[in-house]
């Protein structure tokens, strides 16, 4: 190589060096500026959002105070209730138990305890010539008969071969059966009654249930025996309990007599 391009060579390094480092400057120079530009706006955003927001925090503290004070009273008035309710539960003892004594009353709840079980079968004597048949059978008239006597002897409730006997309880004679509420029932009958240990020796005690035993048991063999089971069992009336009264209708206008000629 010549002398002479040695000078050269070591120009156009130079020169390349020096464009490098302007290159890298100008650039450092323009970021730099491009993040103060944008600082600029930032810092004037957050100044200008700060009191609003600041506004708005003590908003919500105000509300929650508020909040806490009305959650206080609310307890307040709980515990005061609460004790009231303390003292009123004796009254509701009473009224739930006034309402269990009316549901038994009107048959709705069944029954299990000590009692009496009567037993109406129909004879098995062969009528006389010239009898009535249905005087040797048991009828609705005798399980009415019995279970009469049974409530005066004091009886707590009544059933008649599984059928409750309530207030609105209609026994009737239907064809060859009993209708006992809306069940057909046949023979032999049982009437079935809760009440006392003596509930027996009062029921055969009393004078009219033994014009009954004489009436039926001795003059055409109606057959009546008695049981004295550990538990007798009465189910719940389970028929319809809609009552329907009879309402008077106003009377209708009558026509006018007619004028004599």
């Amino acid at each position: 190589m010549n002398r002479t391009d040695r000078p050269v060579s070591r120009w156009l390094g130079f020169a390349t060096w020096q464009v490098t480092l302007a290159v890298a400057l100008f650039l450092l120079g323009f970021l730099v500026a491009a993040q103060l530009q944008s600082e600029t706006p930032r810092t004037s955003y957050t100044s200008q959002e700060r009191a609003p927001l600041v506004q708005t925090a003590q908003g919500l503290q105000a509300q929650q105070d508020t909040l806490k004070s009305r959650i206080l009273d609310l307890r307040a008035q709980i515990e005061d209730l609460e004790g009231k309710s303390k003292g009123s539960s004796d009254t509701v003892k009473a009224l739930n138990d006034e309402l269990a004594r009316a549901r038994i009353a009107a048959g709705l709840t069944g029954l299990a305890g000590t009692g009496l079980v009567v037993q109406l079968a129909d004879s098995t004597d062969p009528p006389p010539q010239g009898a009535n048949e249905s005087d040797y059978r048991v009828s609705a008239d005798d399980v009415r008969t019995v279970v009469r006597e049974l409530w005066l002897a004091g009886a707590e409730a009544i059933a008649v071969n599984g059928e409750r006997v309530t207030g609105s309880t209609a026994i009737l004679d239907i064809g060859g059966s009993v209708l006992v509420n809306s069940a057909y029932v046949s023979g032999p009958y049982q009437v079935a009654a809760i009440g006392s240990p003596d509930l027996y020796g009062t029921l055969t005690a009393a004078p009219s249930f033994g014009a009954f035993l004489r009436a039926r048991a001795e003059a055409f063999g109606i057959r009546v025996s008695f049981a004295q089971p550990a538990e007798v069992d009465v189910p719940a009336f389970a028929g319809n309990l809609d009552l329907r009264y009879g309402v008077p209708q106003p009377a209708s206008p009558r026509p006018a007599p007619s004028a004599r000629p």
